[in-house]
């Protein structure tokens, strides 16, 4: 292949040679697929028709879970199809699609779980000043901001990386498109320009990891003067599971895009990809959503309500809110 060439396919890593094991695959990505939708379209439809979710934390969680749908359904169904159809190809075009809207909704998904970390330092430590910082215009601002930035990061990383003459084959080591498996491709003199790309992205990432971790500690100094032993404990049960999930997201994440090109093995990055693509969508529900007793509430109306009007009318049934 020429220097100036770009393949018109992309061939992306099986899970496995045997068939049997394929269609294992195909089942359990099925079942986390399932899992993941169900539960962040039950958190938008509590937060979309319960007027007592209509606040900050909730119009976030309801953006946190619109990242978490997209980041699901961008990559998996293509791994899921080509796990039951046997086959590893995926198309020029449709590798630099599936890269976009990878890069779109995961920086957008780091960019509202730092949010909702600011969210949380002002309702804990400057409760006076919540409603004042934390307005309906500066909600808005800030969730448009968020998804401007994964817009932009995506746009500018998938204009570069495809930019670049691919000289090395079409064969990815990955399950889905990602950037450092293209880079491989490409030649060597090329991709300079778009490692110092990442390098600059994941420096602007920690930054903010900074922040969430600089936030949480100024929560925990004010959770720990609270008398109540109780109150301690639901506070921490609430944040500590919050920074366990943005910790993994961002340290499997940064590895992955900065990790040496010598210790770069199809097992190490298969199971990297999973922990910071597919289960933080699948946790982000129960973790910031489901713990959360107005949520619950919600949900328990929804479904009461549908399941009484399935009953009495099966035609009508969860048509809207009850």
């Amino acid at each position: 292949m020429s220097n100036s060439s770009s393949p018109t396919q992309f061939l992306l890593l099986a899970f496995a040679d045997r068939r049997e094991l394929q269609l294992l695959h195909f089942w359990l990505f099925l079942a986390i697929s399932l899992a993941a939708l169900l539960a962040n379209g039950l958190i938008l439809s509590a937060v979309a028709w319960d007027h007592h979710l209509h606040t900050p934390m909730g119009f976030f969680l309801l953006n946190l879970s619109l990242t978490d749908l997209g980041c699901i359904c961008t990559t998996v169904p293509k791994a899921m199809h080509n796990s039951l159809w046997d086959t590893t190809t995926i198309s020029y075009t449709g590798c630099a699609a599936q890269l976009f809207f990878f890069l779109f909704f995961l920086s957008a998904e780091f960019s509202l779980l730092t949010i909702m970390c600011y969210d949380r330092y002002v309702a804990i430590c400057k409760p006076l000043h919540y409603g004042t910082l934390l307005g309906s215009r500066a909600c808005a601002h800030m969730a448009a901001a968020a998804w401007a930035t994964g817009f932009l990061n995506a746009l500018l990383h998938t204009a570069n990386t495809f930019s670049l003459p691919l000289c090395q084959g079409n064969a990815l080591g990955q399950f889905f498109c990602e950037i450092p498996h293209i880079l491989k491709l490409s030649c060597s003199h090329s991709s300079i320009r778009e490692i110092w790309l990442i390098v600059v992205s994941c420096s602007l990432v920690f930054g903010c990891f900074v922040f969430i971790v600089f936030s949480y500690v100024q929560i925990f100094r004010v959770v720990l003067r609270i008398p109540s032993q109780q109150g301690r404990h639901k506070a921490f049960s609430t944040c500590l599971p919050h920074l366990a999930v943005v910790s993994l997201f961002l340290s499997t994440g940064l590895f992955t895009y900065l990790k040496p090109p010598s210790i770069s093995f199809p097992s190490l990055d298969l199971a990297l990809s999973v922990l910071y693509l597919v289960v933080p969508p699948t946790l982000n529900p129960l973790i910031y959503s489901l713990r959360n007793q107005e949520v619950k509430d919600a949900l328990r109306k929804i479904i009461t309500g549908c399941f009484s009007e399935s009953i009495n009318s099966p035609s009508s049934a969860c048509y809207g809110p009850h």
